[in-house]
């Protein structure tokens, strides 16, 4: 921590953002959701924009700020400028002179989307633990069968690694609750299941966590911010932060997290 308090690093500020996040009132625990979601926006943005995407006041999320350690918003801010010095682009300048060349030309949004999927990407590479990738990638390959559970927003990853896992041989079901039906006794003891869910959280997906995270099974997850109730759970958890643009947000770095996951599952299991 520093002399003030505050973290000194972005796995430090993370470890504090976990801690205090259950107990805080509403209008700070929306200050720590929004944080937690958008962890990429800190070091581009206002105090006033980091308020209005969290729904709050300027001075609700300076107070956060404080509980979170820091003198206020400009300390905070700098410990995620000088984590992402000489790597981090300026994405809201960019996004500005897309939009005053061509504004709301189906062109323009090709490349505000492409710009926001770079990033994500390029985000990817340090929210995923690599020690963390290699156990989640060894339990998938060790498990006698993968449950694979993804509903709406996730719906696409689910089914695309439960296509892959199909077309590499490795054995595979994908949950989807079709008719409430969460075919939660087809999960035995050997097995493993694999869950994709992101900020609002699925009910029926966090349930099944439960489920059989209460059996002992072990459980990998896909989701999106260091406070997901996942964690709590003891799930292993493989974190991705997807930047959106507008009230828009891609599954870029998702399904390129999704691809390298099954690949890697597959490639594991044929050298066994």
């Amino acid at each position: 921590m520093s002399e003030s308090g505050g973290a000194q690093t972005i796995k430090e500020f993370e470890d504090r953002l976990l801690e205090v996040s259950g107990s805080l009132p509403k209008r700070l625990k929306q200050c720590a959701d929004y944080v937690a979601a958008n962890k990429d926006r800190i070091a581009v943005s206002t105090v006033a924009e980091m308020a209005e995407g969290a729904g709050v006041q300027p001075s609700a999320f300076m107070r956060f700020c404080q509980i979170m350690g820091f003198s206020g918003f400009s300390e905070m801010q700098k410990l995620f400028r000088e984590s992402f010095v000489g790597g981090w682009p300026d994405y809201s300048t960019r996004l500005q002179h897309l939009r005053e060349k061509a504004e709301g030309s189906p062109s323009a949004l090709l490349a505000e989307f492409v710009e926001a999927g770079r990033l994500s990407l390029e985000n990817l590479v340090k929210t995923v633990d690599p020690p963390t990738m290699e156990a989640a990638v060894r339990q998938l390959s060790e498990a006698r069968m993968i449950h694979i559970i993804g509903l709406r927003r996730s719906f696409p990853v689910a089914s695309y690694m439960a296509y892959a896992f199909e077309k590499m041989g490795v054995p595979a079901m994908l949950h989807s609750v079709v008719g409430r039906l969460d075919n939660h006794h087809a999960i035995r003891e050997g097995d493993a299941l694999l869950a994709v869910t992101f900020s609002p959280y699925s009910t029926e997906t966090l349930e099944l966590v439960e489920q059989v995270r209460g059996r002992g099974i072990p459980v990998i997850a896909v989701t999106d911010t260091v406070v997901s109730p996942l964690r709590r759970m003891g799930a292993t958890l493989l974190s991705v932060s997807e930047v959106d643009f507008g009230a828009f947000r891609s599954l870029s770095a998702t399904l390129c997290l999704a691809i390298t996951l099954s690949v890697a599952v597959g490639t594991a299991r044929q050298d066994d």
